[in-house]
């Protein structure tokens, strides 16, 4: 299984740093896109409500994805943007930790549109419209792998003390720390990379990885309510697309939005 999950990883890697990098922009967006439509998928079964009314919600999703892109063509409006996926995520905080059993269709089938819509429209327009934006793309991905990497092999090993067993009784706070401390030996690569300030673009970066935990909890609070240990079967020893990407849907925007406020990046 181990096995299986590294050099699953490690495929998926190599693919995708070969597509942000040099890959036609639209290229890069087109795989995003087809990305979050499969997490979308993958996300409305947890609204319960059959092929039909699944393949309705990815419809939805799709649709939106033109109106947002419009909209936020205006710098002032892609900020906004940034800010309401940031509320979400508070909000998303407060339904982990006071009434992870609550929720329903309408819920939940919301929480997919802001979680995954934001992170498309950030990845896309920091990858085709920022200075060095495959490499800010590239990096915004790598640390939210890196957090989420770091919690499983940290919590592996060392996790004892659980950090939401209402949610998901695997998860420890050990593992936290280590997504947290591999998190931030990315940040410090970035610091270095982009020549971004110091201590603001570090407390940044953490506070992205800590906001990637927030994602992860989120779909594992989902996928409790309709009693699914993965939310597919597409990559073997990882689940599904989900899977791999619920961290990255909190991290995104709060990059995206910290990079705007520090003046990084544009």
């Amino acid at each position: 299984m181990l096995r299986s999950r590294i050099l699953t990883a490690l495929a998926l890697a190599a693919l995708l740093i070969a597509a942000i990098l040099y890959a036609p922009a639209v290229i890069t967006a087109v795989i995003f896109v087809s990305i979050v439509l499969i997490g979308a998928w993958e996300w409305s079964a947890f609204l319960s409500v059959g092929l039909v009314g699944r393949a309705l919600y990815v419809l939805a999703i799709a649709a939106a994805v033109p109106v947002l892109w419009y909209v936020t063509l205006d710098a002032a409006y892609f900020e906004l943007a940034m800010e309401l996926a940031l509320s979400w995520w508070l909000i998303a905080l407060a339904w982990i930790i006071w009434a992870p059993q609550r929720g329903g269709r309408i819920a939940a089938g919301l929480a997919g549109a802001l979680a995954l819509l934001p992170t498309l429209i950030a990845l896309v327009r920091i990858d085709g419209n920022w200075y060095q934006g495959p490499e800010w793309t590239l990096f915004i991905l790598a640390l939210a792998f890196a957090a989420d990497t770091g919690a499983f092999f940290a919590g592996r090993h060392f996790g004892r003390v659980p950090l939401a067993p209402r949610v998901s009784p695997n998860k420890t706070w050990e593992g936290v720390i280590g997504g947290m401390l591999l998190a931030l030996a990315v940040a410090a690569v970035g610091v270095g990379w982009f020549g971004a300030p110091a201590l603001s673009f570090l407390c940044l970066c953490l506070a992205a990885a800590g906001f990637s935990v927030i994602g992860d909890l989120s779909e594992s609070l989902l996928k409790r309510q309709v009693h699914l240990k993965d939310s597919g079967r597409l990559f073997p020893g990882h689940g599904g697309m989900l899977d791999r990407i619920d961290s990255v849907t909190a991290a995104t925007p709060v990059m995206a939005l910290g990079l705007l406020w520090l003046q990084v990046g544009k």
